[in-house]
């Protein structure tokens, strides 16, 4: 009976380790939703509880482990290496960071802002190919996520060109020329809160931060989606807009980036 007992525990245990590490997330992969689900909120939710500690917090030590200090490059390697081997994050991640690269190496602007700052991913992605002399500033809600951030920021070598802000994008955009002497923006990278998407960059524009030739490139436009914020871009006679098809980060689910070059 006890080993009958036991061959059913070992059982159950190779099972569930099975579902977990293996099944699942093969089954989620191509299902943007479903990936949202099961990697952003039980599994975070189970190893925050398992860990007592956060994704972000698990995130930053991946980076202190793997990355060298001072090398943007090799803190990027390792954030992807933990999302795609240990956890799922919701960087913008590899496939669409090169897009995301590619965009910012053409422009080579002088004036960036982000919205959505993270655990630094992107800021880095974003910091790395800007020109000596070059601005970058990064809005982020979250005040745990902004002190992960720093630190991934400066673990990359990378405060000089960056200048992170605690708070809601609402409350500083249109505070932007008054406390940071800039008129306006070369490019903006929206990456933060979807329904923000469409009010802070009707808000951009009525606080005269865009110019004509200004590029925002928005994330996640499929997956979770911003219907409105693509109707808006899309047709409205200030913008030419194209979309680059990708996947949502780190699985095969589609997303995308929506460029946007707003004419004035």
């Amino acid at each position: 009976m006890l080993l009958v007992l036991l061959c059913w525990c070992v059982g159950a245990t190779v099972l569930l380790y099975v579902l977990y590490s293996w099944l699942i997330p093969t089954a989620v992969q191509f299902n943007g939703s479903l990936a949202l689900l099961w990697h952003d909120v039980i599994v975070e939710r189970a190893l925050d509880t398992l860990t007592r500690s956060t994704r972000p917090q698990r995130l930053l030590k991946a980076v202190r482990k793997r990355a060298k200090r001072g090398d943007p490059q090799s803190v990027i390697s390792a954030i992807d290496h933990f999302c795609r081997h240990s956890e799922w994050a919701m960087n913008i991640g590899d496939e669409k960071g090169s897009i995301l690269d590619s965009v910012v190496s053409e422009l080579s602007p002088e004036k960036v802002l982000e919205l959505g700052t993270y655990c630094g991913y992107s800021t880095v992605r974003i910091a790395r190919l800007l020109p000596p002399g070059a601005r970058l500033i990064t809005l982020e809600f979250n005040a745990d996520y902004a002190a992960i951030a720093k630190q991934v920021i400066a673990w990359a070598g990378l405060e000089d060109k960056i200048q992170l802000v605690e708070g809601a994008s609402e409350d500083w955009i249109p505070h932007m020329k008054e406390h940071f002497g800039i008129e306006t923006f070369d490019f903006v990278f929206l990456d933060h809160w979807k329904d923000r998407y469409l009010p802070d960059t009707k808000l951009m524009e009525d606080c005269g931060l865009l110019r004509k030739g200004t590029v925002l490139l928005a994330d996640n436009v499929i997956c979770p989606g911003v219907p409105d914020y693509l109707e808006y871009v899309r047709n409205s006679l200030s913008y030419k807009s194209c979309y680059f098809k990708s996947h949502l980060e780190y699985t095969k689910a589609e997303d995308g980036l929506e460029k946007s070059v707003f004419l004035g």
